[in-house]
């Protein structure tokens, strides 16, 4: 797994909640970079355990810094989608997430070339290197831009 922190303490990397699984650090990580890489479906999670993730994420990447995710949340075998990618979709254009993100790309709609792939990358420069997995539109991921403000109580 490759993490986009760093222990504060002992320098090795790390996730970016909980403790440093080296050292037993609480402190909050460095981060190493403004997008965070997130999959959602790790461990085959229930839906609404993959929301709870997915709101935990937010909260932490949002007191870190970060400025955009790349949520893999996969496409499910039915040929229609899984149920966490339309869980995902329906809380994002049901605005569940708004007060932390200010806009969202899903992968199927954002393929190399299309206006959606490049108002992101006027967007956000930075996200040019994670946007080759959407050379063909990438149904099982999600680009999460953050709000640039935080606005969380």
């Amino acid at each position: 797994m490759t993490y986009s922190f760093e222990c504060l303490e002992c320098g090795n990397s790390r996730g970016m909640g909980g403790q440093c699984e080296f050292c037993g650090s609480k402190e909050p990580p460095q981060t190493l970079s403004d997008i965070l890489v997130f999959n959602l479906k790790r461990d085959s999670p229930t839906v609404e355990v993959a929301l709870e993730r997915l709101r935990e994420c937010l909260r932490n990447a949002m007191d870190l810094g970060i400025k955009a995710i790349i949520l893999i949340h996969g496409y499910g075998s039915s040929g229609e989608g899984g149920r966490i990618k339309w869980a995902v979709h329906e809380a994002l254009e049901n605005n569940h997430f708004s007060d932390r993100v200010d806009e969202f790309h899903f992968g199927e709609q954002t393929a190399f070339g299309s206006e959606a792939y490049h108002a992101l990358l006027r967007r956000r420069p930075s996200l040019k290197a994670h946007l080759k997995h959407f050379k063909e539109g990438n149904a099982g991921m999600t680009v999460l831009i953050l709000s640039s403000s935080s606005r969380i109580a």
